[in-house]
């Protein structure tokens, strides 16, 4: 997906700036520069299968994942849009308890549903339900994925891979002892607690290919290495147990409740404790840091002591998850 990014889509629209982060950037939204701050701008569009998996739905997925690419942004969000694009033959209570969940994290928030679109397609061409999403915030100060520097320690905001295999588990019926949820949740109070303390350098949303691919891609845009120790990352036993007996990482698999951020050394621990201070957060660990060695690498420290890259996925385990 990103070379067809960046091979494909990217040469097809010649980007004019109109701020110091555009198209070309490939971040999780572009930010355009404002008297009064930076209005940061993003558009995602959620499949899901199923629709309704343990911990939400793809109303709430939705939301969530639009307000969080605005949050690692550093931006407040302000307003969103909303394209339903629906089968012929939806129930319309079905539909009804998607869109609830989705009003029902913007309401929770302050957020504007600000305009809509509907399209309907013939039975059989479209499996259920895709909603489409724009979303816009301000930033006092922007944070771009790009901004780590050697000394800076990386934070993972809780679990990984939770959502991931969530929804494996319930799309292929894995029986799971004690269950397991998605984490999807909106992270901006989490974030704007975390920008509150100062010395945060670069944030990012581990959701397509999960924590893996979100340190490959700091890394390599910010042209340092990054060394984590696998003893460091929180992943919960049952997802760890379930990954392991299929043959997937859980490093992989996408989290949508969940920051990854690099921060100064100096205001490592202040950020950590107040992150922690959220129930969102409460499972935050420092894993690992930014070094000046093998840039562009991600460099993992294992449980039994050795060390390997931590490779970015060649393609994503779980399929139609966000």
């Amino acid at each position: 997906m990103q070379r067809f990014i960046a091979e494909v889509l990217l040469p097809l629209f010649p980007t004019k700036s109109v701020g110091p982060l555009g198209l070309e950037a490939l971040d999780d939204g572009a930010v355009l520069s404002l008297p009064e701050g930076h209005l940061v701008v993003t558009t995602d569009s959620h499949v899901v299968k199923p629709l309704v998996f343990p911990g939400g739905d793809i109303g709430k997925l939705a939301a969530c994942g639009t307000l969080n690419d605005l949050a690692v942004m550093g931006a407040r969000p302000l307003a969103v849009t909303l394209g339903l694009v629906v089968e012929e033959g939806f129930p319309i209570d079905e539909l009804k308890r998607h869109l609830v969940s989705f009003s029902s994290v913007l309401e929770k928030f302050g957020v504007a549903l600000v305009a809509g679109d509907t399209k309907v397609m013939g039975n059989g061409e479209l499996d259920g339900l895709i909603l489409s999403t724009a979303g816009v915030g301000i930033a006092e100060k922007f944070v771009p994925d790009a901004g780590l520097e050697p000394g800076d320690r990386i934070i993972v905001t809780g679990t990984v891979g939770d959502h991931g295999m969530a929804v494996l588990a319930a799309r292929e019926g894995l029986p799971v002892e004690g269950g397991i949820e998605s984490d999807v949740a909106p992270i901006w109070p989490l974030v704007e607690k975390a920008l509150a303390m100062g010395g945060v350098k670069a944030m990012k949303d581990p959701t397509r290919g999960g924590l893996a691919a979100a340190l490959n891609e700091m890394a390599r845009k910010a042209g340092v290495g990054i060394f984590v120790r696998e003893h460091e990352i929180p992943v919960r036993l049952e997802v760890k147990g379930i990954a392991e007996l299929i043959g997937i990482s859980p490093l992989a698999l996408a989290c949508e409740g969940r920051a990854v951020i690099g921060v100064s050394p100096d205001k490592a621990h202040a950020i950590l404790e107040a992150i922690r201070e959220d129930p969102l957060g409460h499972k935050a660990r420092i894993i690992g840091e930014a070094v000046e060695e093998y840039p562009g690498k991600v460099i993992l420290e294992t449980e039994v002591g050795g060390r390997r890259y931590l490779e970015m996925p060649l393609g994503d385990p779980v399929p139609r998850i966000c």
